[in-house]
């Protein structure tokens, strides 16, 4: 188990020599273009990736994914593609669209619809043995575009400007317990929490409090988030952003209006991907502040929250 870091980065080397379509799209991320804006304060970069609009376009709606084979599902894979089995229900693998310079993918091996709330636990151990990586979820509402399979992706450390800048921005305790505690960050890129812990079973825990108080809409089956987990200095570190909505109100404007962003894991932590140049081109802090806004909660919704968690937690 202690090797899994070593091997993961093994197989992202050996399938760039002879998967062709890891070849070409890592290839091309050597040359992505990036810009470095500011939001709220803190840095933030766009990255124009044109081969992550099967991402940013993916139709999540029951009745194309009933339509389309799972990509993520063993029997749909490439015949050369190969994984590192971790605990007896996970595959790592490489991700053939990458984001960072190595990007991993991390399903189950059964086809079960996307849903963290027993699967914590599970973040926490591949953030303990995948050392060099960030490991992260999308909630089937907030960017995974697999929401019928369970997975989590990683990515290489270093490359999320959260990574840092979390430990800058004001923060209020929440709770404690035990070796873990609940932090609310109010004036951050968004509003969100940190759960810090060096005790798995307190993070298990309180992350399962905190879950239990996010709002569940009537027609879903789990509260709209955004999570990330890495390890540091003995520590687990997750990032749990509540969201309120998928895509802002530019990703289906028309003409000049139009954004396709669509904000997930990585542009919570503050890269944002833009599949298309004209976007690229012509994103402001602006824009991406309106895109924020419009789909994570709002500084009132958080102190709610916040007091909803404390009068829960005492």
């Amino acid at each position: 188990m202690e090797n899994i870091n070593q091997q993961a980065k093994e197989l992202i080397r050996e399938h760039l020599t002879f998967w062709e379509l890891a070849q070409v799209n890592y290839a091309a991320l050597e040359k992505v273009q990036t810009r470095t804006l500011e939001v709220n304060g803190y840095p933030v970069i766009l990255q124009f990736n044109p081969e992550r609009i099967r991402s940013s376009a993916a139709k999540i709606d029951k009745q194309s994914l009933a339509a389309r084979p799972c990509f993520l599902c063993e029997a749909n894979r490439p015949g050369n593609q190969r994984w590192i089995d971790f605990g007896g229900e996970y595959q790592i693998m490489v991700n053939p669209y990458p984001i960072f310079r190595e990007h991993l993918t991390i399903p189950i091996r059964a086809h079960q619809e996307q849903r963290l709330f027993s699967r914590y636990k599970d973040i926490l151990s591949l953030a303990e043995v995948l050392t060099d990586f960030i490991i992260f979820y999308n909630g089937p509402k907030c960017g995974a575009s697999a929401p019928d399979h369970m997975h989590f992706q990683a990515g290489n450390r270093g490359f999320l400007p959260l990574e840092t800048n979390w430990r800058k921005a004001r923060k209020e305790v929440v709770f404690s317990a035990g070796q873990a505690t609940l932090f609310a960050l109010r004036d951050f890129l968004q509003p969100m929490f940190v759960l810090v812990s060096a005790d798995k079973e307190d993070s298990v825990a309180l992350f399962n409090h905190l879950y239990a108080l996010l709002p569940i809409r009537a027609e879903e089956y789990e509260p709209m988030m955004n999570v990330l987990v890495w390890t540091e200095a003995g520590q687990w570190i997750t990032c749990v952003y509540p969201r309120k909505k998928l895509h802002p109100a530019c990703y289906y404007a028309e003409g000049d209006a139009n954004i396709l962003i669509s904000p997930a894991t990585v542009e919570m932590a503050g890269v944002f991907i833009t599949p298309l140049e004209k976007d690229f081109r012509k994103v402001t802090s602006g824009d991406l502040q309106q895109i924020i806004s419009e789909t994570c909660l709002s500084a009132e919704e958080m102190d709610q929250l916040i007091s909803k968690s404390k009068s829960y937690f005492l």
